[in-house]
């Protein structure tokens, strides 16, 4: 009998220590909650939920349509919490200028979170703040403009490979076809031309694996496996998932990029630089200032940031320009008849054209803000406390800039929420240009390729419809539905390009 007790009595003495454990844990984790619950002072937001956040009211599935909600509800500055990131999420144009242009200095820096630290060190273009963003940008800035990004050379550059991606194209004798990586392959080639100082062939298998790499590590913070990371690192660091692929596949991308800066390094001219590395590797030998940031592990983030944001940004453009053609035919007529009538069948389009297209224009226009390519730009975070639109801003509090509300704003736009090209035309026909039309970002962050985008676009665009009609291999309407990531491009899908 006495074993008997004393057995119950050991296993009640545990329930009570289990007991007693979780009301620790539960308690540690109420304490916690408590002393992270938003202040009164900041703005308005959802409610959070311990641990998760505002994770359930964002939504894992569109978590671009969930943050558009959260905008709708709670206005142009509002409070989200990520499951323990803490954030101010901006829209709105006035809101834009008013933190990124006349509060430039003040919101100029890059947050620290888990997966940036992971991904990037605080190192490339993108990612850096300070001294060493300020430098490496300026160079960029410089060094690009130097091989020809805003002249006729570069324009050159692009007719070419304009050239190649419809012959490309003819080989798929009107017959459907997937267009992702042809697309970014032409696209990729120019980046390659300014940044490596030559292209690739679109069969080359190392080149395809780099592209397949990249575009893994560049959309993986908005992923699910992205997410996690930043809430929970330490446990997400041996947990298998997408996280841990793209990981593996940066490594990849630097290890391509590292082979081609020993080749550079090995017939290079200091004298006569032949592109961005060439560039990158004098400065290297030249700086004198320590806080700058001209090192040989960083030549390999700015490559990896050029390359990443220079072709997906400007390809996923392109995927929705052929969709929506696929998809409004009325649209691609006109654009049809204003090419054969400005340029004609044989002489290849050119940046002169475009004064004399303005239909077009506008088509290229609507197609970024319809498609919204970046629905968010990379996170900031204020030097010290400050508003915006009225709103507290705390100092060293991550500000989630979103760009999708501004260029589906109902006050600017009749009917957002469709493609009509009408959007970016006068009552005459002629072009319109939009003062809250930002797709590329507002102030000293905005995108350093914008200029070199905006040519891609309209030449590539205007080739790619000289020579082709594009089709739903079914007839039917194409979905457009977006792919989540930090670039927002449609889901893969299938299309006849029949030649003219």
């Amino acid at each position: 009998m006495a074993t008997v007790f004393s057995a119950l009595w050991h296993l009640l003495a545990t329930w009570m220590d289990l007991q007693g454990i979780l009301v620790f844990l539960c308690a540690l984790v109420i304490v916690k909650y408590l002393k992270d619950f938003p202040h009164r002072d900041l703005p308005p937001g959802p409610f959070p939920l311990p641990i998760v956040g505002n994770l359930f009211s964002i939504g894992l599935k569109d978590p671009v349509g969930g943050f558009k909600k959260l905008v709708e509800t709670y206005g142009d500055v509002s409070f989200v919490d990520l499951g323990g990131v803490q954030c101010i999420l901006l829209s709105g144009y006035k809101g834009f200028k008013e933190a990124f242009v006349e509060q430039a200095d003040l919101f100029a820096d890059r947050p620290n979170y888990p997966l940036n630290d992971k991904l990037c060190k605080g190192l490339g273009i993108i990612s850096s703040s300070g001294s060493i963003w300020k430098h490496q940008r300026r160079f960029a800035l410089s060094t690009l403009k130097y091989f020809g990004v805003g002249k006729k050379t570069l324009e050159h550059s692009i007719q070419q490979e304009s050239q190649w991606l419809c012959d490309a194209l003819q080989t798929e004798r009107g017959l459907p076809f997937n267009p992702h990586y042809v697309l970014t392959n032409a696209v990729a080639n120019i980046i390659c031309t300014l940044v490596f100082g030559h292209r690739f062939d679109y069969n080359d298998h190392h080149f395809q694996d780099m592209l397949k790499c990249s575009d893994d590590v560049f959309q993986l913070p908005m992923t699910v496996w992205g997410r996690l990371y930043n809430q929970w690192p330490t446990l997400m660091q041996y947990l298998p998932g997408g996280h841990q692929s793209a990981f593996a596949n940066l490594a990849r991308v630097k290890e391509f990029i590292k082979q081609e800066v020993e080749r550079h390094r090995e017939d290079r001219n200091p004298s006569s630089p032949r592109d961005y590395i060439d560039c990158y590797l004098d400065e290297i030998e030249m700086c004198t200032d320590p806080f700058a940031g001209f090192t040989e592990e960083n030549l390999l983030y700015c490559v990896v940031d050029l390359f990443g944001a220079g072709t997906e940004t400007t390809a996923n453009s392109l995927r929705w320009a052929v969709l929506f053609m696929a998809n409004h035919p009325s649209v691609q007529e006109k654009v049809h008849l204003e090419i054969d009538r400005v340029i004609g069948p044989s002489r290849q389009p050119s940046m002169d054209d475009r004064a004399d297209m303005p239909y077009t224009y506008a088509v290229v226009h609507e197609i970024q803000r319809c498609g919204s390519i970046v629905p968010f730009t990379p996170p900031r975070v204020a030097s010290k406390d400050t508003t915006v639109a009225g709103r507290q801003v705390p100092k060293g509090l991550m500000v989630l800039p979103m760009l999708k509300p501004i260029l589906y704003d109902v006050s600017e736009y009749n009917c957002p929420e469709e493609f009509n090209p009408a959007h970016f035309l006068d009552e005459d026909g002629k072009f319109m240009k939009r003062d809250n039309f930002i797709p590329f970002g507002i102030g000293k962050r905005a995108c350093p390729g914008e200029q070199l985008a905006r040519m891609e676009l309209f030449l590539f665009f205007s080739s790619l419809m000289q020579r082709f009609r594009f089709q739903a291999p079914d007839g039917l309407p194409l979905r457009t539905e977006g792919v989540v990531g930090i670039t927002s491009g449609p889901k893969p899908f299938n299309i006849c390009a029949e030649a003219r």
